[in-house]
């Protein structure tokens, strides 16, 4: 029997938006992909210290830890409360110099959303397929 390296570890993070309109921060999905095992280890302990409730499977935490995420695309989702969804998101740096009130807001991502279609417009036939 193995030992999985990440036992103990908070390791899949939900992601969110901030929803200008009711005030709250929104699902957009979730991710465990994209950090080495020293920022797990890093973030599990930051976390740990802002969470606000727990239950056997979630820990709940305050709006406070800001990550820049890479994504394929946005798709809709009845899924989630911002009823968008990052399709392969990964977490590509904490961003230590933002704050909950820096990240994006779920208008923004409703934009990103629209321009994705565009740009895939603009591709030449051979390229849109």
């Amino acid at each position: 029997m193995g030992i999985w390296p990440r036992e103990g570890w908070l390791s899949n993070y939900h992601l969110g938006a901030y929803d200008e309109q009711t005030g709250e921060y929104v699902s957009l999905g979730k991710t465990f992909k994209g950090l080495t095992d020293e920022e797990f280890k890093d973030i599990t302990n930051r976390l740990l210290a802002i969470r606000v409730r727990e239950n056997r499977y979630t820990i709940y935490v305050k709006p406070r830890i800001v990550v820049e995420v890479a994504y394929n695309e946005i798709q809709k989702s009845h899924r989630y409360k911002s009823g968008f969804a990052l399709r392969f998101a990964r977490i590509t740096r904490i961003r230590e110099d933002k704050g909950p009130s820096d990240v994006d807001t779920l208008e923004r991502i409703g934009e990103l959303y629209r321009n994705q279609f565009r740009a895939k417009d603009e591709l030449p036939p051979e390229r849109a397929r």
